[in-house]
């Protein structure tokens, strides 16, 4: 099979197309005929060798992937309502860069009807990421105010739109910071009801003014570093602030006396060592809450740009460019 690799650590011209054998799913596992993948942050950090695959995971790069099943135990596909040729996306914990790539049965979900494989392929890293960590970590709920840092991010597409399509359009309040007036704007235009510039606005001000002085009740949180002190100081009484990634840096200052009058919650997680029957979980709640609205067009993939899968590089080179707005993909179903 074809498949992306790393000749090194390094920039993203260590990404090479090469040939891999075609892998075997193990028991309790499908194989995919992939059409395309996702980009995500972690990928960049693996090709920097700072991220590296959890035990057992494929050394290829890649966590979400799209496309048709072509291989896997017929009795474990039926119990899941799977059968050979179904159109499926799916979390993966390494080796979405390949045209064949084993996926967890229980990490896969169908390709939402109405979509393309190109859409199916942005959703599960984000959708995932966001559902455990704004609403079962973070505890997000109707009537309050979240705020999302890196809103025009893949992930912060997919919070805005989560936010007001799980609990309605006016019954929670989206607020996020962008990089550009830009993508301010098409935060707004994605359902964010407040867009922060953070080069030329005081993020911590503008969240203030916006909740009449209350603050926000959750923050998802991609930067750490010295937001996290910030993101206290905007916080409501008895509000959680949840870190993704720590693209600020891993060393946070803040009040702790805040957290202790002010009943505070700092917490965090990562997905891609997670268990599969953790992730299960989150799939099947997705499956039953999300993919419906998905259906019903109250969510829409945001896609950047997509690339051919050999243009990995390139691809990568736009992810650090911070230029996109939503997602890139990999396109495999070219020569």
């Amino acid at each position: 099979m074809r498949a992306i690799a790393m000749t090194a650590f390094g920039g993203p011209e260590v990404l090479v197309e090469t040939t891999r054998p075609d892998p075997v799913p193990a028991a309790g596992e499908l194989l995919v005929r992939v059409t395309a993948s996702g980009i995500n942050r972690p990928d960049v950090l693996q090709r920097k060798g700072a991220y590296a695959p959890p035990p057992g995971a494929s050394d290829l790069p890649g966590l979400e992937i799209a496309g048709s099943i072509v291989g896997g135990d017929a009795t474990e596909l039926a119990a899941a309502g799977f059968k050979l040729g179904d159109r499926i996306c799916a979390l993966v914990a390494g080796g979405g860069y390949a045209e064949l790539c084993p996926a967890p049965i229980v990490q896969c979900l169908p390709v939402p009807a109405g979509l393309s494989d190109v859409e199916a392929a942005s959703l599960p890293e984000t959708f995932f990421t966001v559902w455990s960590n704004v609403f079962d970590r973070g505890r997000l709920q109707a009537g309050e105010t979240l705020l999302v840092q890196g809103g025009s991010s893949g992930i912060g597409v997919t919070a805005i739109q989560l936010a007001k399509a799980v609990f309605g359009k006016d019954a929670v309040v989206v607020i996020v910071t962008a990089g550009s007036d830009d993508k301010v704007a098409a935060c707004v235009a994605l359902g964010a009801d407040v867009g922060i510039n953070y080069k030329t606005q005081d993020f911590v001000a503008e969240v203030k003014a916006a909740t009449g002085g209350k603050g926000a009740d959750v923050v998802l949180d991609m930067v750490a570093g010295d937001y996290v002190a910030r993101e206290v100081q905007c916080l409501a009484d008895d509000g959680r602030i949840v870190i993704i990634a720590v693209q600020g840096g891993i060393n946070s200052g803040f009040n702790a006396g805040e957290l202790l009058r002010r009943r505070l919650l700092i917490t965090g997680s990562t997905l891609r060592p997670r268990p599969v029957a953790f992730k299960a979980a989150i799939a099947a709640k997705l499956r039953a809450t999300v993919w419906p609205l998905i259906e019903a067009g109250h969510i829409k993939p945001v896609i950047h740009r997509v690339f051919p899968a050999a243009q990995a590089a390139q691809a990568h080179a736009l992810m650090e460019s911070s230029e996109h707005v939503g997602k890139i993909v990999l396109d495999w179903t070219g020569a």
